[in-house]
């Protein structure tokens, strides 16, 4: 009868020795290239040609910026912004214009601070112009690019300050509302949203998005920690192997308790990411004039050198150091 105190003894030794494996992309690759795919579907007849012919391309470097991260300076600040530090109601109160806001905080602020919806701005005038210019290579490319931040800007731990529960004892917190819940139980999110609408202003729509993010973060926390005050260590976490590693996780009864608890949060998010990654692809062509996409052509030998030497360079690049923010 007392091995049973020692053995459970034991395993919460081992919980708290490992922990659960962190994951600062939004999303994960799971979720980004699933958002880009299905983004594609939401393109009216006249741009869904060309995109589906280069959906896999879409699909794959969804998660490129990623991988930019840690190598790529200036890289890191354009995946989030922590609405937080800013003070009272800063989502209506920060300056749309990225100019404005230096004068106002400083170049060094922004930075460490996140700058997601202003280069969401930033990236919405490159594609249009790349539209306009009908360089195939370079639409498909800043597509790819504009999917990813688009999407993190839905993310509600991306809004935060506190993005991986680090400030409030609940750290992996990014990684089981990102990466765990989407790859348990999208299977069955419904993903229809409808074609994509035109977004008569985008500046207004991206901080639209951070702000209904940002209104989410409460909650995000909130029940992740009454769950956690209710079920034991052992039940909270488990073991997978992936990759040939076994790796701690959230065990799939506190994921799935915890998506009843956010009332399918998780699915309208992703849900809302698509159709606001297709609301962004389709405004830029609009606003390009709606050019013809008919008879353009594939990805070039350039742009696949392109990725390669991309590839290579992060591969053989020292990571960075004091990268700004969201880093575990």
């Amino acid at each position: 009868m007392r091995r049973r105190p020692l053995l459970a003894a034991f395993l919460a030794l081992a919980f708290w020795l490992v922990p659960p494996q962190p994951d600062s992309r939004a999303w994960g690759f799971y979720g980004h290239r699933n958002i880009n795919r299905l983004a594609v579907y939401t393109l009216p007849p006249e741009m869904v040609g060309f995109f589906k012919a280069r959906i896999e391309y879409l699909t794959v470097n969804a998660t490129r910026p990623d991988s930019r991260r840690n190598v790529v300076p200036g890289e890191a600040p354009r995946h989030f912004i922590d609405l937080d530090v800013y003070g009272d109601s800063a989502a209506y109160k920060l300056p749309r214009n990225y100019a404005d806001a230096v004068a106002r905080y400083g170049e060094d602020t922004l930075q460490r601070h996140g700058i997601v919806p202003w280069h969401v701005v930033r990236m919405k005038a490159q594609l249009t112009e790349a539209f306009r210019k009908r360089d195939a290579d370079r639409i498909i490319s800043l597509a790819a690019d504009m999917g990813h931040y688009v999407a993190d800007a839905c993310v509600p731990l991306h809004t935060t300050h506190n993005y991986n529960g680090q400030l409030t004892g609940q750290r992996g917190i990014h990684g089981l509302w990102e990466s765990r819940m989407p790859e348990l139980l999208a299977s069955n999110y419904d993903f229809f949203t409808g074609p994509a609408p035109y977004l008569k202003n985008p500046t207004t729509a991206i901080w639209a998005t951070v702000t209904r993010s940002s209104a989410a973060v409460d909650s995000v926390l909130r029940f992740e920690k009454e769950l956690t005050q209710k079920m034991p260590e052992d039940q909270k976490y488990g073991f997978e192997e992936r990759g040939g590693r076994t790796n701690r996780v959230y065990s799939q009864e506190f994921t799935r308790e915890y998506h009843q608890r956010l009332n399918g949060q998780v699915e309208r998010q992703m849900r809302y990411a698509v159709r606001m990654v297709g609301a962004f692809w389709y405004t830029c062509w609009v606003d390009a004039g709606q050019p013809d996409l008919k008879n353009m052509p594939t990805i070039s030998e350039a742009e696949i050198k392109r990725l390669a030497a991309e590839d290579k360079q992060a591969q053989q690049a020292a990571p960075l150091v004091n990268v700004p923010g969201h880093t575990d």
